[in-house]
């Protein structure tokens, strides 16, 4: 991690204006890298960033990969996932990247686009990404739990 290395936090509709006006048409063209911190506050950063580094290596109320579009006369969220092995959050995290959106002034989808299940095997410790509600680790073949678990504080 390098000292000022982490997103741009956007804390206002000005500050994502600012951001968002430095942007070259090719990066518009895909996804962010996003986190809301434990400040409540969203984070963005080029897509091929790491969500631990757009973070600043902290904790984060969630995370993922974010696209805008302009619609009229404001930016909208056209497309939201909670896509990040990084922290692997728990699609429970919505509220939070809607109050951080809402803070914003950004329109936004009512829920995850493209929502990732994420569980980490209680025996090998690996972590999945479950996929068709198949909750088996894909490293070591055990049963994963059905309630996220990914958590690094616990």
């Amino acid at each position: 991690m390098r000292p000022g290395g982490g997103g741009c936090r956007i804390g206002s509709a000005a500050d994502f204006d600012a951001w968002i006006a430095g942007r070259l048409s090719a990066e518009l063209a895909e996804p962010f890298t996003f986190v809301v911190g434990m400040d409540a506050a969203l984070r963005l950063a080029p897509r091929r960033s790491e969500h631990v580094a757009c973070a600043g290596g902290d904790m984060v109320l969630s995370a993922g990969e974010i696209s805008f579009i302009r619609e009229a006369d404001r930016w909208t969220v056209s497309e939201v996932s909670n896509q990040s092995t990084g922290y692997c959050p728990d699609g429970s995290s919505w509220p939070e990247v809607a109050r951080a959106l809402d803070d914003v002034e950004l329109g936004r989808p009512s829920g995850f686009t493209h929502e990732m299940v994420f569980r980490r095997c209680p025996d090998c410790q690996e972590h999945n990404i479950v996929r068709e509600d198949d909750f088996v680790c894909v490293f070591c073949g055990s049963g994963l739990p059905v309630v996220w678990n990914v958590d690094p504080a616990a």
